[in-house]
């Protein structure tokens, strides 16, 4: 599965247009990154500099108060942030999280969509990045907002 944003490219662009190809790569990347597929994403649009990505409400991401957990949340965030940024890196890059924040803004319920443009890279060069990602509900409430630092650069041998 994806382990470069070539690899990233070449798995969507030949999954996404088949019957149940987003549902297929989703299951993927949560099966090769556990912790990201612990919310079950459902990548929805992934593009260069842009990536949307929803997640159901289930007992498994709630918390206490019968809405789903701030860091459920944030890991969305995090992965939204994250793909924007990966799948628009030229060949021989590489990202690391470097910091991130989360404003919960209200109780999030039902499903949670969460969009992220980011800025794509014109050639390999090493840089932090700052990425954000707005998280809304079905009726489109914004639930969070996050910021994301991603430290981007070439791939050391």
């Amino acid at each position: 599965m994806p382990a470069t944003p070539k690899d990233l490219r070449t798995w969507w662009t030949r999954l996404a247009p088949l019957p149940g190809g987003k549902s297929f790569f989703s299951f993927i990347f949560g099966f090769a990154i556990p912790y990201s597929g612990s919310v079950r994403p459902m990548i929805r649009v992934l593009e260069p500099g842009r990536a949307i990505i929803s997640m159901g409400d289930r007992r498994a991401v709630r918390n206490h108060l019968a809405s789903i957990h701030a860091i459920a949340l944030a890991n969305l965030a995090e992965m939204t942030t994250g793909l924007a940024l990966g799948y628009g890196l030229p060949d021989g890059m590489r990202t690391i999280l470097v910091r991130v924040e989360c404003e919960f803004l209200k109780k999030a319920r039902g499903t949670i969509t969460a969009s992220c443009d980011a800025p794509v890279f014109p050639g390999v060069v090493e840089k932090e990045v700052l990425v954000e990602s707005i998280l809304a509900d079905a009726s489109g409430a914004v639930v969070a907002r996050a910021r994301a630092v991603w430290l981007a650069g070439p791939v050391k041998a």
